[in-house]
């Protein structure tokens, strides 16, 4: 349970009332609404996550969940063994992504938010968080596991509802993950990832509808960067596609969309429609409902992943269409 008092104190503030929303509280306090958030992680990778916040509202854009200083100037309080940060509340709804007008609002935000990403220096008491470089040997590692987790389907005595459909499907999405890697490889991944490392870049890795808020107030923020890291742009940009592209039935003009406003603000490499291509191909969605469902005991949340995993093969004639028609229509022949 969480210890308001605690809170108020080290923040200095009072809280009035609480409402619990999507994994947070909305506070109405003698300083305004704020977000509350117990943390899952660390200091020194809050410090990062502050760090970055800082740093784009610096850099030009403000449009961020910008958190709070406690009275010691932590961006956090401690209260036992966990972590609790104050954040501004900001007043608006979540992107609707099946509106393309939003949609591609929501891709020039992105672009915005990464140019103003560049520079950042962690600061020195905090964690640097880094995927540059790592995605190739991540994905070898990942295809390797849809292996061992056939294997210990095959060994079950009694197989449920998933097991048979990862069964069925598992060849699929491994032949589509070695098919990502052999993209990757021979793309100029790490040319863009030495790149990146150099101007100092950050992504957001969770810019999905729930976190872009269409503000009151006319402009569009983003929020919770609890995965934000250092990171090439086109994983941002190709995630944000998939969690779109997954809600329209993988409609090619969502993605020309995505693309097309992104470029207004920022132009993207030909090089870096390679690696989006290969981002795009290698199952992710896939890969990680069948790594939680082997790897996780909890019988309500494999009873959940049941259904998740049967609503994406579902997806294949649907996304089999699009990733045909993105490799034409992007010259990734």
């Amino acid at each position: 349970m969480m210890r308001e008092s605690e809170i108020e104190r080290q923040f200095g503030m009072k809280i009035l009332e609480l409402k619990p929303k999507r994994g947070v509280y909305h506070a109405i306090t003698d300083k305004g609404d704020k977000c509350v958030k117990k943390l899952n992680y660390g200091q020194q990778k809050a410090v990062f996550v502050y760090g970055a916040k800082e740093h784009l509202i610096n850099n030009g854009f403000p449009y961020v969940d910008k958190c709070d200083l406690a009275l010691n100037d932590d961006p956090f309080a401690t209260v036992n063994d966990d972590l609790y940060t104050v954040s501004s509340w900001i007043r608006g709804r979540e992107c609707d992504f099946h509106n393309i007008d939003e949609v591609k609002v929501a891709a020039k935000t992105l672009a915005r938010m990464h140019e103003c990403s560049k520079g950042y220096d962690p600061p020195e008491n905090s964690t640097l968080k880094t995927d540059i470089g790592r995605w190739p040997k991540t994905m070898e590692k990942r295809i390797k596991s849809f292996d061992k987790m056939r294997d210990m389907c095959r060994k079950k005595n009694s197989k449920t509802d998933f097991d048979m459909a990862y069964l069925r499907n598992m060849e699929y999405y491994k032949n589509l993950a070695k098919q990502a890697v052999d993209i990757i490889n021979e793309s100029d991944y790490f040319v863009l990832s030495a790149e990146a490392e150099e101007s100092k870049v950050f992504c957001h890795h969770d810019f999905t509808y729930h976190n872009i808020i269409m503000g009151d107030d006319s402009n569009v923020y983003v929020v919770d960067f609890d995965y934000c890291k250092r990171e090439i742009r086109a994983y941002d940009i190709s995630n944000f596609m998939v969690k779109v592209l997954k809600r329209v039935d993988w409609n090619m003009e969502f993605a020309d969309a995505i693309l097309e406003s992104y470029n207004e603000v920022v132009p993207l490499k030909d090089s870096e429609y390679r690696v989006i291509y290969a981002f795009l191909m290698f199952p992710q969605r896939f890969w990680r409902l069948a790594n939680k469902y082997y790897y996780n005991k909890s019988n309500i949340l494999q009873n959940n992943l049941v259904r998740k995993v049967n609503d994406i093969v579902e997806e294949r004639d649907s996304y089999t269409v699009f990733i045909n028609e993105f490799k034409r229509k992007y010259g990734q022949e």
